[in-house]
């Protein structure tokens, strides 16, 4: 008896040459609508499948090889006589190699179609064999990747394929069925935060040289159904991106696009009432050129203005020493002036919306130095991090501020709210306990990733004294969280702070407000606290 292989594929890569060589190895091919077609056009005798199964393909394709002939044969195992029995029975013949893959419903739900369309890609026919295929793998070859296409022909020329082969086939059908539900399910309950199921159909994107330090591996994973910031970015120059790069990157990115696209400078993270009303309350709040600074997954500058030299100008006075081997994001097209002011520098990273044509030039000069054009803001709303044995799941943080509540007798004076709105943005990518110093919508002072928050607040206060030293000093600090002591506000005043924005919300808040009103500071309640651990 012939051995026979069932070929129904959407993605044909490949799919000629293996036929060509089943058949040629005295195979039956079966097939499907399309895929028969195009086996026949390359010259090769195809059995339709409604021949199987003496049934023919109906409900617009949505029914071909569900069915007993097909089933029966793919999952009878040959060394149990029962089942050997019933195929005889039956009249049915074993099916011995199954190739599937499926509708692309990863691409078709990225396209923008109705749910009606969208929902015609749902693959049934070609994950139910696949399954049955690999759950009997001792007895069917199952192939999904072109990739595999190879080592089978291979295996199959020198007659022998290995059992550990066939489980490693069966297993990527797992694999990947389980995550086209995953993306289905995703889609179908695009609505609900939190299913009972945590579900996410990530696709290795590649083997990464090591993780965070040598001895790890890693890997990089990225949305197969929806398309992220990170994962659509391009690089144009530059060594491969590390473990520790992607992940300081996708940080540098959020806070850059924290103040806007310069296509969408409306579209503000975390944009609501308060913040529209605060914002309208100061000139000085329009300037959204934005450039950050990033080292070890924090901001050791980042700046406003209203130019992209300017941005930066202000980003890598805040801490001329930390920058150096880190990661340099601006929201605006990056123009020659500041790439040869950036080129001055060791950097891992610069990330863009788009370069112009001398800027890159400069930069490609520096063969190691990674520079990456960023075509939209990140959207992603829900984030996570694993634990052993499951994994936290929350919303991403994306309200800047719940309300504007003056708690000190003075006030804080116009030209200081643009300064404490932008102090609120930036202290929400510090890590935690965290205090940026602002001037002239600005960082001048980062204090982050202290256990307590005033040694957090002494080292913010202390790099802006030195930057401002012989100059005005800072006006504005913020924080992520409320002030437990007044010790913040006291040390604050000392360093010739007159406004703070903060959270508020502890048991103590009357100890900061009546430290507020002794120095003459005015304080903001936000509402929101912004832990970043």
């Amino acid at each position: 008896m012939k051995q026979r292989a069932l070929i129904s594929v959407y993605d044909k890569t490949g799919i000629a040459e293996l036929a060509a060589f089943l058949d040629g190895a005295g195979w039956e091919l079966v097939s499907t609508g399309g895929t028969a077609k195009y086996l026949q056009e390359q010259g090769l005798t195809v059995t339709d499948v409604s021949a199987i199964t003496g049934f023919p393909e109906c409900l617009d394709g949505r029914v071909k090889t569900l069915h007993p002939a097909i089933h029966v044969g793919i999952l009878a195992r040959r060394d149990v006589a029962l089942h050997r029995e019933t195929l005889e029975a039956q009249g049915f013949s074993p099916i011995d190699l199954v190739c599937v893959n499926l509708y692309p419903f990863f691409e078709k739900v990225q396209a923008g179609l109705s749910v009606e369309e969208t929902v015609e890609f749902i693959d049934i026919g070609g994950p139910t064999m696949l399954r049955s295929a690999a759950k009997n793998y001792r007895d069917v070859l199952v192939l999904t990747d072109p990739a595999d296409y190879a080592a089978v022909i291979a295996a199959l020329r020198a007659g022998v394929v290995a059992i550990a082969f066939r489980k490693r086939l069966a297993g990527k059908v797992f694999n990947l069925t389980s995550a086209y539900d995953a993306a289905v399910s995703r889609y179908l309950l695009n609505d609900e935060a939190y299913p009972a199921y945590w579900t996410l159909s990530l696709k290795k994107a590649q083997l990464l040289r090591y993780g965070e330090n040598g001895h790890q591996s890693a890997a990089l994973y990225v949305n197969a159904d929806s398309e992220g910031a990170l994962s659509s970015m391009a690089q144009l120059n530059g060594k491969e991106l590390s473990y520790n790069n992607i992940h300081d990157l996708d940080l540098a990115w959020k806070a850059a696009c924290a103040f806007g696209l310069a296509a969408d400078k409306t579209a503000l993270l975390g944009d609501d009432d308060v913040l529209r009303f605060a914002e309208t309350r100061s000139e000085a709040g329009k300037a959204r050129v934005c450039c950050v600074a990033v080292k070890h997954n924090t901001p050791c500058g980042i700046a406003l203005a209203e130019s992209l030299p300017a941005a930066y100008a202000k980003t890598y006075a805040c801490d001329p020493v930390s920058i150096f081997g880190g990661i340099v994001a601006c929201n605006v097209v990056l123009d020659a002036e500041t790439a040869a002011k950036l080129a001055e520098l060791f950097l891992e990273i610069i990330v863009a919306p788009d370069f112009d044509a001398e800027a890159l030039a400069i930069l490609k000069k520096k063969k190691n130095l990674r520079v990456m054009k960023a075509p939209f803001a990140p959207k992603q709303w829900l984030e996570c991090i694993t634990v052993d044995g499951g994994l936290l799941a929350q919303e991403t943080d994306r309200r800047v501020l719940e309300k504007w509540d003056v708690v000190t007798k003075a006030q804080p004076e116009a030209g200081d709210i643009a300064d404490m709105l932008f102090g609120m943005r930036a202290v929400s990518y510090v890590k935690s306990n965290a205090i940026v110093v602002v001037k002239d919508q600005a960082a001048v002072g980062i204090g982050g990733g202290e256990t307590n928050r005033i040694s957090a607040a002494e080292l913010a206060l202390q790099r802006s004294a030195k930057l401002s030293s012989g100059a005005e000093p800072a006006r504005v600090l913020a924080s992520d969280a409320f002030f437990p002591f007044p010790d913040v506000v006291e040390a604050a005043a000392a360093a010739g702070i007159k406004a703070i924005i903060q959270p508020g919300g502890s048991l103590n808040d009357k100890l900061s407000i009546e430290a507020c009103d002794k120095h003459g500071i005015a304080m903001v309640f936000s509402g929101t606290r912004h832990f970043r651990h």
